[in-house]
């Protein structure tokens, strides 16, 4: 049975993490529209429609749905090959429809098959990628497409000879201003005087900060101010009708197109396979390890892609750099997700002055913090410490997303991953048995010979329905290989939910170098009636 979600529970913290995904999803919708050979304002409205019709349908409690870097080469071919912005917005409408019908078809469990391995390699190359893209605004040069997120460049240069071209741009004021951004976003979860100030997020002052500073170079005459080709630039009507004009609806004349479907039907499963990757790494994410209704993901895509493409909208998936940075604000729910798309639709309605005002630099550092969270040494170390057989495709699918793209970085991950295993028996993961005894029910999970990564949706589905003020007993006495991405699993049902929802757990037989234990006093003795 699923719980009744109370949006406004967590207000403080979500509107708080609401207002720095808002800072961070601006530029990234201007950008990205830029990028794409778009209308501006598209990417406003897929990210005003991400936030609040995706982020009300959606199941996740912390990922953020708005216009993706990973479309935009699509997106710019698809536009120049079918001649006009309104009949690609009818390809868009396309694959809106095609991802809600693949909703109902349950297309979404294919989320369960990505191991931990490649879905935190995944993540690594992508924080990478931000930091790389991301140096030159914090150093004055912003020729460098915000929604640009490949390794090769469109102009033929690529990230590493685009950070090359820094040093003949090199703006002083912009330095300033993203170092003392950067200081005070590290201050904020260092310092304990400042962590004590969560409801104030440190984006919000690092932002405030660069407006107040510039505008102080500005009114002094000062070299070191930001010209406003290196600030926020956001269309302004002056009036009802200038603004109804920025609205582009389809050309539905383009459904005769069989280009127009082809372009369709590519967007939905592009976009349909980055919304479910970054999802299962948004669950990676949550602290409270809940799993999101990848069906319902793809439900609530669709309508957003739907309704998206009747306002003139960018397509859109679930995003790893804004659901990154809620999650890293402290978002508790979903409501975090709206609060960001009501002000980014409030902020261009009211106050895109003020807006314009944001130093790019200032966004940059938010996202190089952004980037540093995902791409940790740590999180290299762990999967070294964690063999080869965990390494190797954590490390190519790193590589191969920060050199090609996503999508070939995570196939190539996939396909190690698929070669280590079919290399073992293939056998059934698991027995699940229930016990009656006058003092409750116990539940036995009784683990197979060998336990691999593709077993991982069927035992997240078994642990996921097991009630609350449960007794379970899991059993690895008789199991030689249990993959990490299961173990993970069990750790973290043990930990956290059980926990969290009463449920006592006991583990049986596990190995040493498993590395789980049986830990807390309910493991010391067994909690059935023994005959």
């Amino acid at each position: 049975m699923t719980k009744k979600i109370n949006l406004f529970a967590n207000l403080k913290s979500d509107f708080a993490s609401g207002l720095v995904v808002f800072l961070v999803a601006l530029p990234l919708c201007l950008g990205i529209a830029m990028a794409s050979g778009a209308p501006l304002f598209s990417g406003i409205i897929a990210g005003v429609i991400g936030g609040i019709v995706v982020g009300y349908l959606s199941k996740s409690h912390i990922s953020v749905s708005g216009p993706a870097a990973g479309l935009t080469a699509i997106v710019l071919t698809a536009i120049s090959d079918l001649g006009a912005f309104d009949i690609f917005l009818t390809s868009v409408f396309i694959a809106g429809l095609i991802q809600l019908a693949l909703g109902f078809l349950k297309a979404g469990s294919i989320s369960n098959y990505f191991p931990t391995n490649v879905i935190e390699g995944m993540l690594a190359g992508i924080g990478v990628i931000i930091i790389l893209k991301q140096l030159p605004h914090a150093f004055g040069y912003d020729n460098d497409f915000e929604g640009d997120q490949a390794f090769m460049q469109s102009n033929g240069d690529n990230s590493f000879s685009s950070l090359f071209g820094i040093l003949n741009y090199i703006q002083l004021g912009s330095i300033i201003i993203t170092a003392l951004s950067l200081i005070i976003l590290i201050a904020w979860d260092k310092v304990p005087f400042l962590k004590k100030l969560k409801l104030i997020p440190g984006a919000l002052i690092a932002v405030i900060l660069g407006v107040v500073l510039n505008e102080i170079f500005i009114s002094s005459g000062s070299s070191l101010a930001i010209a406003k080709e290196h600030l926020v630039s956001l269309p302004i009507p002056s009036s009802l009708e200038e603004f109804k004009q920025i609205i582009v609806t389809p050309n539905f004349s383009g459904l005769t197109n069989p280009k127009v479907w082809i372009v369709g039907l590519t967007i939905a499963i592009v976009a349909s396979i980055e919304t479910l990757l970054c999802i299962e790494a948004a669950d990676r994410m949550d602290e409270h390890k809940r799993y999101t209704d990848t069906n319902m993901e793809l439900k609530a895509q669709g309508i957003g892609n739907l309704m998206s493409s009747l306002l003139g909208g960018l397509p859109m998936t679930s995003v790893v750099v804004r659901s990154s940075a809620n999650n890293n604000a402290g978002a508790k729910s979903k409501m975090s997700t709206i609060i960001h798309g009501i002000l980014l639709l409030l902020s261009v309605v009211t106050i895109p002055v003020i807006l314009n005002k944001i130093p790019l630099a200032t966004l940059a550092a938010i996202l190089l913090m952004v980037g540093y969270k995902l791409a940790k040494p740590a999180t290299f170390k762990h999967f070294w410490d964690n063999g080869k057989y965990q390494f190797v495709p954590f490390i190519a699918t790193f590589a191969a997303v920060v050199f090609l793209d996503l999508l070939k970085g995570v196939t190539l991950g996939m396909v190690i991953c698929v070669i280590a295993i079919l290399r073992g028996n293939m056998k059934r993961a698991y027995y699940f048995r229930k016990e009656e005894y006058h003092d409750g029910d116990v539940i036995h999970i009784d683990l197979a010979q060998e336990v691999s990564f593709l077993n991982k949706a069927a035992i997240k589905l078994t642990l996921g329905k097991i009630p609350e003020n449960s007794k379970v007993i899991i059993n690895a006495e008789n199991t030689v290989y249990i993959a990490h991405d299961v173990l993970d699993l069990i750790k973290e049902f043990k930990k956290i939910r059980a926990k969290e929802e009463n449920i006592k757990v006991k583990l049986v037989g596990f190995k040493k170098e498993y590395e789980l234990k049986n830990t807390g006093e309910e493991e010391k003795h067994v909690f059935i009636s023994q005959n």
